[in-house]
């Protein structure tokens, strides 16, 4: 054999050689991967809701009689004693022994409500001023470093519940001193015979909108027989049906973004009262639940969600942890190790390092790390299943909306 055809196919099974070891090398892995960065951090409740109003009042017929058409529709604006119908009484009822007995009795149980409703007066300026003594001694705490500023937050919150508590009390007063003064004109009418063909006038124990009118025609009614309803729009509050254990998680106070309710703008709220009472509830999928209503004050500015009514359906997003200054990473990146915790895997010098890592919370976007991963490190997210440690990988930066 020649020394140049040796020379050849020498040189023929190298290259051979080498591309076959080229061919079959372990190519580095496509990943994508995302920073490590510090930012705030939320863990949040989201739930469907709906609006509705605090007090309502239903406008019932005091006495039997013939009511005339009700000129008043739905979404009308009527101040406190404006009169929303006319009630012509009945001449056989009004001489009824027994009728007289049925207004006696509305008169003591209104009288008996008024009371009440002095009592809920004044525990509530008790409330108030409760509330306003504890604010005052927080704040003196928080200005000498004492305890931290979320409680003066919450005192602040809670003295702002109180006012409302208080406000609500006295026009809880005012309609039940006005459906006193409705049923004793309304014995008077019974007991006077000259007066049984005049008519009564219905009158509205608050200023708001009329919500209902369920006797829109002129018909004869009996009574107690409801006539309209009125509320003010002005003082929604939103209810949700929350699983009990995500009540438990909830706090008075919490803040709360209300979302999904016909703006691309979020408004904002607190919450007021978690009910201690559950109830069962059948979801969709035929489960029992146990669920528990949570009510939810609106704090943004009236006027900008002054579209909505009562019924309304909105989405709610409860804020349960809150933190200004974390480190997060993707909540796609972190994944549990059998018996080990929770690990992740680190781009180091061009190769996957799988390092365990603390975890202080999840959310749906973003895992919150307590130690483990420094900040700025490159993290893999969706790592692929054929990953190990020390692999080799080609990496591909993702953008922040898609890092979840």
């Amino acid at each position: 054999m020649k020394r140049n055809t040796l020379v050849i196919m020498v040189g023929a099974g190298a290259v051979l050689a080498g591309l076959l070891a080229w061919a079959f090398a372990p190519r580095p892995i496509a990943v994508e991967v995302a920073t490590a960065a510090v930012g705030p951090y939320e863990q949040s409740i989201v739930e469907d809701a709906r609006t509705r109003l605090r007090d309502r009042y239903v406008v019932t017929a005091p006495l039997a009689g013939r009511l005339a058409r009700i000129i008043l529709r739905e979404g009308d604006a009527v101040a406190a004693d404006d009169t929303v119908a006319t009630l012509t009484p009945i001449l056989p009822p009004m001489l009824d022994e027994r009728t007289q007995r049925e207004q006696n009795t509305r008169v003591e149980a209104a009288v008996a409500v008024v009371q009440r409703a002095d009592a809920n007066v004044q525990r509530a300026r008790v409330g108030l001023e409760l509330a306003r003594a504890e604010l005052r001694r927080t704040e003196q705490l928080a200005r000498e470093n004492f305890i931290a500023p979320a409680k003066v937050e919450t005192d602040r919150l809670s003295m702002q519940a109180a006012q409302k508590e208080l406000e609500a009390a006295l026009q809880g007063r005012h309609a039940a001193e006005h459906e006193l003064e409705t049923a004793r004109a309304a014995l008077l009418v019974s007991r006077s015979p000259s007066a049984q063909v005049a008519s009564f006038p219905l009158r509205s124990p608050v200023a708001g909108r009329v919500l209902k009118v369920m006797q829109p025609s002129e018909t004869t009614v009996a009574l107690g027989a409801p006539v309209l309803e009125i509320g003010d729009i002005a003082k929604l509050e939103i209810v949700t049906e929350l699983l009990t254990t995500d009540a438990v998680q909830t706090r008075m106070g919490a803040l709360v973004r209300i979302e999904r309710w016909g703006s691309p703008v979020a408004l904002e709220g607190r919450v007021s009262r978690i009910e201690p009472a559950a109830f069962t509830k059948i979801s969709a999928l035929g489960i029992e639940e146990q669920r528990v209503n949570v009510l939810i004050d609106i704090t943004s500015a009236p006027s900008s969600w002054q579209a909505l009514g009562d019924g309304y359906r909105v989405g709610v997003r409860i804020v349960t942890v809150a933190h200004p200054s974390v480190l997060r990473v993707p909540v796609s990146a972190v994944f549990p190790m059998p018996g080990e915790g929770m690990a992740a895997f680190v781009v180091a010098e061009g190769r996957a390092r799988l390092v365990p890592v603390d975890i202080g919370g999840r959310n749906g976007a973003e895992a919150w790390v307590l130690g483990g991963i420094p900040a700025g490190a490159k993290v893999i997210v969706y790592p692929p299943a054929a990953l190990r440690d020390g692999a080799r990988v080609k990496t591909r930066s993702v953008p922040l909306a898609q890092q979840g």
